[in-house]
């Protein structure tokens, strides 16, 4: 039976080091990882998949909980016999990658946690997001894409990276999208859950991050107990596309602390 979601699964003929699991966000795909696949599988196991109701995989109307999300990546693990790895979120991919140490701690060995937060959605952001679901239900993905765009990227940044990513929002299935969003909207709150992780932490921001500021990602760094924090400048919500020559080093630095067993230093 073949894996509920899809992926890409890519690596060199003789890998060297974890491999490296990359979720992405609300709403896009896994061509979100472009730049890091390419750089990453020359020399490591990558594995990015579509989470349910985005790109390739499978549309599962309702609600969408984080925790069915992270169970979906232990599944697809278990299916590609993957024991352990790094494991990568951007935004509700970061949230997803945080319900993933909750289940299952023991098969993570480093975390990287990309313009996210870890808190639990307030009583406003919960009708919000109940209401977004409604709309795009209604009205499709183009509006909503529309509006956001100069907000998930840079209002600066290169032609190329926004048509990516209004490719990816405008392609998104609305009814994965509206489950996601109810689901996301049920969080649990994961701030007491970081000050226990046993693992080495990367914490990266887009400095011009609107969604998910600076301040969440400091506030994130002083939680988890060995934590480096990385802030690319010339980015906003989706610095892995917007600067990814900056992300990738500062991923490839973090990479190589992990695979050689150090803890990185806190800076």
């Amino acid at each position: 039976m073949p894996p509920f979601l899809a992926y890409d699964d890519k690596a060199p003929e003789s890998p060297q080091g974890l491999p490296l699991v990359l979720v992405h966000g609300h709403p896009f795909d896994r061509t979100m990882w472009a730049p890091q696949t390419e750089a990453f599988a020359a020399s490591r196991r990558v594995i990015a998949p579509d989470l349910r109701g985005y790109g390739a995989s499978p549309v599962v109307p309702g609600i969408t909980p984080l925790a069915r999300f992270a169970r979906d990546i232990a599944e697809l693990l278990d299916e590609l016999e993957v024991e352990s790895c790094v494991l990568a979120g951007l935004s509700m991919g970061g949230q997803i990658v945080m319900d993933c140490y909750r289940q299952f701690p023991e098969r993570i060995r480093g975390l990287v946690l990309a313009d996210t937060f870890p808190a639990a959605e307030t009583a406003a952001g919960r009708r919000a997001r109940g209401a977004m679901a409604d709309r795009l239900l209604r009205e499709g993905m183009r509006g909503y894409a529309d509006e956001v765009l100069e907000k998930m990227v840079a209002p600066y940044a290169p032609p190329e990276v926004k048509s990516h990513v209004h490719r990816m929002m405008t392609a998104t299935p609305p009814e994965g999208a509206a489950a996601a969003l109810r689901g996301r909207a049920e969080r649990p709150d994961y701030r007491d859950l970081l000050t226990r992780v046993a693992v080495p932490a990367l914490v990266v921001v887009g400095a011009d991050d609107t969604f998910t500021p600076v301040s969440d990602a400091e506030a994130m760094h002083a939680a988890l107990p060995d934590s480096t924090l990385h802030v690319v400048e010339g980015a906003a919500h989706m610095p892995n596309l917007e600067r990814p020559e900056a992300f990738n080093r500062a991923l490839g630095e973090f990479l190589a602390r992990v695979d050689r067993g150090l803890v990185p230093s806190r800076r």
